[in-house]
């Protein structure tokens, strides 16, 4: 049995650094069931891919934690 992984891509703004990626990335780590992100200042991007659909409040609540806002899907 093959296990389904969701992948997702937001836009995210005010990244500019490797902190700011940092940042984005661990607090979208914390969500349940989140297996990798994958965040690019440069591009204003998060690609989060999990074990299951992630609820885009809880994406937008932990990107927000970080000190950063989802401006949308990518």
């Amino acid at each position: 049995m093959s296990e389904t992984i969701h992948r997702a891509t937001w836009k995210v703004s005010g990244m500019t650094c490797g902190h700011c990626e940092k940042s984005v990335s661990e607090e979208l780590s914390a969500l349940p069931g989140v297996s990798s992100v994958h965040a690019r200042a440069g591009e204003g991007l998060v690609t989060v891919e999990s074990d299951r659909p992630l609820d885009e409040a809880a994406v937008r609540a932990a990107v927000d934690e970080a000190g950063y806002e989802v401006t949308g899907a990518a």
